[in-house]
């Protein structure tokens, strides 16, 4: 009888510290210093939600800059890689149409991989600058925004290593598409007054 009651004792004990009072610390110190990131790092527009930025969308407008493709249609519930190795033929095949449908947007140059490849999670939401500013050439023909206007809004929101040394710089590609269209809104209403 002693063991039964020491078990439950203990279990009890455990419950208690690991799943009432853990997750209450941690949840709380999350919102004191994460706030943002505690709730998802949501990004609003017009005081509305639109995405999170933690996660990639879809973006396929010629118009906008194009973030890494997903193996999982950018679904957050199925996150995960293809899976196929570098002598697999169907990844062959994947990222050999995915650089005929780049070449057929107007994409001139060498193809940066990141955008034919997908990321291990296949939600992965930034690209290193580079993979960006291969894109502005076809930005600016169709937003008709000048190329140098495009670099700096691609500088403005690149984001610099951790700490200045770990990891590499990056460009959130949600956050700078939502501010790529406030761009092409402004420019729209100026080019069509100056008329």
């Amino acid at each position: 009888m002693k063991s039964v009651v020491r078990t439950i004792s203990i279990y009890v004990f455990l419950f208690v510290i690991t799943g009432l009072l853990y997750p209450f610390v941690i949840t709380n110190i999350g919102r004191i210093f994460f706030k943002e990131k505690v709730k998802g790092s949501i990004i609003y527009r017009d005081g509305r939600p639109v995405a999170s930025k933690l996660i990639a969308q879809p973006f396929v407008s010629p118009y906008l800059f194009w973030g890494r493709p997903s193996t999982n249609n950018y679904n957050p519930l199925s996150s995960g890689g293809s899976n196929l190795g570098p002598t697999n033929p169907e990844l062959y095949r994947v990222v050999k149409e995915r650089i005929k449908n780049l070449r057929r947007s107007g994409f001139d140059g060498p193809v940066p991989s990141y955008l034919v490849f997908a990321s291990g999670s296949g939600l992965d939401p930034h690209l290193p600058p580079y993979a960006v500013y291969s894109q502005v050439e076809r930005v600016s023909r169709y937003t008709g925004i000048p190329k140098d206007l495009l670099y700096r809004l691609i500088e403005k929101h690149t984001e610099k290593r951790f700490l200045g040394f770990i990891g590499e710089e990056r460009v959130n590609i949600l956050e700078l598409n939502l501010e790529l269209l406030g761009l092409m809104d402004k420019y729209r209403k100026s080019s069509s007054s100056g008329m």
